[in-house]
Order: C-alpha cells, then structure tokens, then sequence
C-alpha cells in the first residue's frame, strides 16, 4: 500500500482514530438494536487521494474488522468498501446520495448507506444498521480530523512551509 498522500493523516493516525472509536464501537455491539451481526468493519479513505488522481484501491489507506471474519454471513468488506467508495467518490454521505442526489450515482455503485464524508475524510462501514454504520464512521472520522489538527499543531509552530519529502 503507497504511503500517505495526506501530510496530516497516514496510516498509524487511522489505526489510532479507529483504536480510540473502538470502546464505543464495541459497546454498540453488545446492542442487538446496532445490528445482530456481531461483526463489522471499517474502511479509511487517504484524504489526500482524490478520485481524479488516484483509483478507489490506491486511495484506501487502512481497513479493520471486528469480528471473526471466518464466521462472516455477509461480505461486510465488500459493503463497507462500496459505502466509502460512494462518499470518496461525490465528497458526501452516502446516505445523503442515495436520497437527495441520486443522479451521482453510477453503475455499479451501491444502494447501502453507512459512510460519512466529512471535512474531506472519508470512512465506511458495515455490519450494523446503517444509521449506526453511518455513527460509526463519523466517530472515526471525527478522531481523524482531531489527529490531524494535533499533529498540524504540533508541526507548525515554527515553520511557514510543510517539509518536503
């Protein structure tokens, strides 16, 4: 997997936003009201790769699954994956297409809901109700952003440039 396009967010800060997400997803999980599955799992989008430069692949920066995968009953992967594939693709809620903006969608694309985009960062998921899909990847997504501003903080105290690398 290519690094980081993002300067801000990489691959350890989506592990750390969805390691921080994960007391209350797993308390969610006890709640047959969130979903019966018992599993989930969650895609993370580079907010650096667009979709006019980069493919949906290249563009995944970190994928998680709660769960036994072997005991899957769905391809919760595969959901979560087209979810975030529709968010990174119009830069909105796939939610918010499905209903309000139907004519982005293309062939191919999913009618599931449970993914956010949100201030450019985009995460799916899949596995519970979709409205707590969609809760799910807003609280990693807000971690993302608050990584982010942490580590954007940190960084430019003394600095007018970003380093190059």
């Amino acid at each position: 997997m290519p690094a980081s396009a993002s300067y801000f967010i990489d691959r350890a800060a989506a592990e750390a936003a969805v390691r921080y997400s994960l007391p209350t997803i797993q308390a969610a999980m006890q709640d047959k009201k969130v979903g019966e599955s018992g599993f989930l799992y969650i895609v993370v989008m580079d907010p650096g790769r667009l979709p006019q430069l980069s493919s949906f692949e290249e563009a995944i920066l970190y994928e998680h699954a709660i769960g036994d995968r072997e005991r899957w009953d769905a391809d919760y992967a595969a959901f979560a994956r087209a979810k975030a594939q529709v968010a990174w693709k119009t830069g909105m809620n796939s939610h918010a297409v499905q209903e309000l903006y139907p004519h982005l969608l293309g062939s191919g694309d999913t009618l599931l809901w449970g993914s956010v985009a949100m201030d450019g960062i985009v995460v799916g998921v899949s596995g519970a109700h979709p409205w707590f899909d969609e809760a799910i990847a807003g609280t990693v997504a807000m971690w993302m952003r608050a990584l982010s501003k942490a580590h954007a903080h940190a960084d430019r105290r003394d600095a007018l440039f970003l380093p190059k690398e």
